[in-house]
């Protein structure tokens, strides 16, 4: 694995060129000014109301095309990668939720034929999307299944006529489906005799029917809805890839992309909340001077947060870029992505309804409309716990493969960082990842990963202080484009999250193999408690910093 840190001279990698992408952003919020007002957005979630118009704009090619960012250019699209899409998730996420699941849906049911489709198919249906702008759906989840989709039950029965297999018959129940009541074109997953397969199925299949559109708790602008099929006859030619069995490896395939777009969500949601904290603190007057001007709100509800969207951020384009880089197995990364920026996005709307008191509360303020979109992005795509027990599977195989030196190795690399680049927090970031590899090794030597719990909590550091990690590595000679703060407030950030991610892992760790019975005395010393302390000096200071800083760069209309 390279942890490089990005020259001065590399710019963000796009595999669109750059103007191409800040073409569609413009678009894009130029569109949302004039059509998608908070008034409207709010008209739509009190309404339950999927706006057709509105996905039609947005999927039409001669206006927005929105949907070809992510089909080949060879199908008639733009031939995004996943920083594109990643850029454009974000963007979408901070107008609505709701309407973000609608159109990026498309790019999730796309998915199976984008990996596993013959050239035939992708060529065929890619180019249908792209020209004719059909909204896709992703039938992967069941009322049963969830996450776990090797346990789903839709079956996919082989029709053979003189011996030859022409078609399937498929019938199940799908749930908690994208899309799934308005959509043109549904990629289906299904058991066949030869194992799980992938099947398109277009929207007026005889047999073929749609529930109700579900009453969610958010993204009411958005289409859920379960799906039924009685017998509903596909074609051999509509099995994904010609051969049986390969339903799960394709879905594997994906979660790279579709996790990062997620995460995506839950940083662009969750830093709308937090702009709308920012500037909202700004006027309201508490003690004589503004909410923005004191520490006990600043720094308790709008600096850390910010700091774990950074590092939500920072992290998404390392991973994104691996991919367009031409390393697309990146699905632990692609969960530690989703992961921490959900969990961040979700907590910095918690926090930026407490910002705005009693009135954050109310359906006028967006922070409310905002705290219930953003809520699903911890369960849709893989919940948060599965989540945490992929990213613990994964990285515990990798500690014990190097005998324990996995994440010793990394903090060695890391600190070569901070000889560098010292403002980074890399040395703190170091820190965290040492500790890491000792918790990790403690619960290998007691055998305390029996308990699935610890499994899970090993899970969420691993994800801390990898995310610390990548963020200090990266913000070495300017910030990332898309955050809008400038290279100072930047590493501020990246020591703020490093401290936080040091003292979590040491301490957390630290807790949670006392409370599974581990067998060391020395244990404290052992994760280098006294230096994670030590190491906090400066805390205060930065907060104040990058407080002052987020009103410079967020002032109140």
């Amino acid at each position: 694995m390279s942890h490089a840190v990005r020259c001065e001279e590399e710019p963000a990698m796009t595999t669109l060129d750059v103007e191409t992408l800040d073409m569609v952003l413009s678009t894009l919020r130029e569109y949302a000014e004039r059509k998608l007002t908070p008034e409207y957005l709010r008209h739509l979630d009190h309404n339950d109301e999927f706006p057709a118009e509105v996905l039609k704009d947005l999927y039409d090619p001669n206006k927005l095309g929105i949907h070809l960012l992510f089909i080949p250019e060879e199908y008639g699209g733009l031939g995004g990668g996943a920083y594109d899409i990643y850029r454009v998730s974000e963007a979408m996420a901070a107008i609505d939720l709701g309407i973000a699941t609608g159109v990026l849906a498309t790019f999730l049911g796309t998915d199976p034929i984008t990996v596993g489709g013959t050239e035939e198919q992708k060529k065929y249906w890619m180019g249908r999307i792209a020209e004719e702008g059909l909204l896709v759906a992703y039938g992967a989840t069941e009322p049963q299944a969830g996450s776990d989709l090797a346990t789903l039950t839709t079956k996919a029965v082989p029709v053979v006529e003189d011996g030859k297999v022409i078609g399937y018959k498929i019938s199940g129940r799908k749930q908690w489906i994208s899309n799934g009541g308005v959509a043109k074109i549904y990629t289906i997953l299904a058991n066949a005799p030869g194992g799980i397969s992938w099947f398109i199925v277009e929207h007026d299949a005889p047999g073929f029917t749609k529930g109700k559109p579900e009453d969610k708790h958010g993204i009411r602008a958005s289409n859920t809805a379960a799906l039924f099929l009685d017998e509903v006859f596909v074609p051999a030619d509509r099995l994904v890839g010609g051969v049986e069995g390969k339903g799960l490896a394709q879905a594997a395939a994906v979660f790279g992309y579709t996790r990062l777009m997620v995460g995506s969500f839950g940083l662009g949601a969750g830093w709308e909340a937090m702009r709308r904290a920012i500037r909202y603190a700004q006027t309201r007057i508490q003690g004589g001077k503004p909410l923005s001007q004191q520490q006990g709100l600043t720094h308790k509800l709008i600096v850390p947060n910010v700091a774990r969207l950074e590092a939500a951020r920072h992290y998404i384009e390392w991973v994104a870029e691996t991919i367009d880089g031409g390393n697309d197995q990146q699905q632990t990364e692609g969960a530690v992505a989703k992961y921490m920026a959900t969990e961040a996005g979700n907590k910095a709307a918690e926090d930026a309804i407490q910002v705005h008191g009693g009135y954050g509360y109310t359906k006028e303020y967006m922070v409310e409309k905002i705290k219930r979109d953003v809520r699903i992005t911890c369960i849709y795509e893989g919940t948060s716990e599965i989540m945490e027990w992929t990213i613990a599977r994964d990285r515990w195989q990798f500690h014990l493969k190097t005998k324990g030196a996995y994440y010793h190795d990394w903090a060695a690399r890391v600190e070569q960082v901070h000889q560098r680049e010292p403002n980074n927090g890399a040395n703190v970031a170091a820190l965290a990842m040492h500790a890491l590899a000792n918790v990790l090794e403690r619960a290998r030597i007691d055998r305390l990963t029996r308990n699935q719990h610890i499994l899970f909590r090993l899970g969420e550091l691993i994800a801390w202080a990898e995310t610390a990690a990548i963020f200090s590595e990266r913000v070495s000679s300017k910030p990332t484009v898309a955050s809008g703060l400038d290279l100072p407030t930047e590493q501020a950030l990246a020591r703020i999250f490093a401290r936080m991610a040091a003292y979590k892992v040491a301490t957390d760790g630290l807790a949670w193999l006392i409370g599974a019975g581990q067998t060391d005395p020395n244990l404290a010393n052992t994760l280098n408690l006294p230096a994670i302390f030590a190491a906090q000096a400066g805390q205060i200071a930065d907060m104040d910093f990058v407080a002052a800083k987020l009103v410079e760069a967020f002032p109140a209309a």
